[in-house]
C-alpha cells in the first residue's frame, strides 16, 4: 500500500498494536481455553439460528445469525498469521468450523418434506447462484473489516461487516442442499463462501501488511511468504472462474427470457385483455405465464416466434392464469 494512502487510511495515531490484533484474532494467543470455548459455543448457536432462519425463509433471523457468528475471527487470523509468517492454527479452525456448520445444515434438512422445492426459498436461491459482483462486494467488505480491526476508532462498523459478508448462512445452505442431495446447489453456496473467505483474507493481508507488523527474527517484516501468494492466487482462480461463468450464464438467461417475453407478447397481441405475467428459465425449460380471459391461441404460433430467438431444443411450457399448464413443445422442432 502506498505510504500516502496508508497514512490516510491507517493514521499512526489510530493504528492498533500487534498484541491487540493477536488478542482478538488468534485463538492460540492468550487465554486459549476461554477463547476456543466462546468461539465454538457461539458458532454452534449461530449455525442453529441460521439454519432456522434459512428453513423458515426469515431474513431477520439470518441477519441475527450473521452478527452472532464468530467465523470471521479465525479467517482474519489467517491473514494476520500470513503477514507475520507464523502458524496460528487458524486455517485448521476454519476447516473444522466449516464442517460443523455444514453438518448442522444437513441435520436440519431432514425436517423438510419430500416435495419441498429448495429454490422456492429466497434464502437458498439467493446463495446458490453467486456472480462476479458478489466477489466485488465481498472484496470491499473484506477491506472494510480489516481497516475496522486495524484502527481503534472505527470498530463500530464491524457488525455491518458481519452482515455484508455472509459466512455461516452459505455454509448452512450448502448443508441443507447436501442433505437434500442437491449437489450443484450446494456447490454454488460453497463457491459463495469461498469467495467471501478469499475477500476477507486478501483484505486482511493487504491492510495488516500496511501496518508494518514484523514477523519472527530474520524474516522480512510485513510481507507474506511466497507460498502464501501462491495459495491466494490459486484460491482466486478457484473463485473467479465459476463466478464469471455463472455471471455470463445469468446474463445469457436474462437475454433469452427477454426475447421469450417479447415473442409471447406478440403471440397474444390479437387476444383482448391478454398479458404475459412472467417468464422464467428453470431446469433448462422456459416457463411462460400468461393471463387471458379466453382460450389460448395455437401454441405453434409461439414456437414459430421463438425460433431463432432461443437455442433449438429448449422446452417451452405455457402456464395460464386458470391453472392450465400446456407443454408447447421444443423450439425449432
Amino acid at each position: 500500500m502506498p505510504s500516502g494512502v496508508r497514512a490516510r487510511v491507517l493514521p499512526a495515531s489510530q493504528r492498533r498494536s500487534l498484541d491487540d490484533l493477536a488478542q482478538d484474532l488468534d485463538l492460540s494467543h492468550g487465554d486459549t481455553v476461554s477463547k476456543r470455548s466462546a468461539f465454538w459455543t457461539m458458532l454452534t448457536l449461530s449455525s442453529v439460528i441460521a439454519a432456522g432462519g434459512v428453513l423458515t425463509d426469515s431474513t431477520a433471523t439470518v441477519i441475527g445469525a450473521m452478527i452472532i457468528a464468530p467465523l470471521s475471527t479465525p479467517i482474519m487470523g489467517i491473514a494476520l498469521g500470513s503477514v507475520q509468517r507464523r502458524r496460528t492454527g487458524s486455517a485448521k479452525v476454519v476447516l473444522l468450523a466449516c464442517a460443523l456448520v455444514i453438518a448442522i445444515g444437513a441435520v436440519f434438512s431432514t425436517v423438510l418434506p419430500g416435495s419441498y422445492e429448495l429454490l422456492s426459498n429466497s434464502q437458498i436461491a439467493s446463495r446458490t447462484s453467486p456472480g462476479i459482483m458478489d466477489l466485488v462486494a465481498a472484496l470491499a467488505t473484506g477491506f472494510a473489516g480489516a481497516v475496522a480491526l486495524a484502527r481503534r476508532d472505527v470498530a463500530a462498523v464491524l457488525p455491518g461487516v458481519a452482515i455484508a459478508i455472509s459466512l455461516v448462512p452459505p455454509l448452512v445452505v450448502a448443508g441443507v442442499c447436501l442433505g437434500r442431495l442437491a449437489g450443484w446447489l450446494a456447490l454454488g453456496a460453497l463457491v459463495l463462501f469461498v469467495s467471501n473467505l478469499f475477500a476477507l483474507v486478501f483484505g486482511g493481508m493487504v491492510v495488516f501488511a500496511a501496518l508494518r507488523h514484523g514477523g519472527p527474527a530474520g524474516r522480512e517484516p510485513g510481507r507474506p511468504a511466497r507460498r502464501t501468494y501462491a495459495a491466494m492466487t490459486f484460491l482466486f482462480a478457484v473463485v473467479v472462474v465459476p463466478l464469471s461463468a455463472n455471471t455470463a450464464l445469468t446474463l445469457l438467461l436474462d437475454t433469452w427470457t427477454g426475447r421469450a417475453k417479447a415473442a409471447a407478447e406478440d403471440w397474444l397481441a390479437d387476444q383482448p385483455d391478454a398479458s404475459v405475467t412472467s417468464v422464467d428459465a428453470k431446469s433448462r425449460t422456459m416457463y411462460i405465464q400468461v393471463r387471458l380471459p379466453g382460450d389460448l391461441p395455437p401454441v405453434q404460433g409461439l414456437l414459430d416466434r421463438l425460433d431463432g430467438q432461443l437455442p433449438d431444443g429448449v422446452p417451452v411450457v405455457v402456464d395460464a392464469s386458470r391453472g392450465r399448464s400446456i407443454d408447447a413443445g421444443r423450439v425449432g422442432q
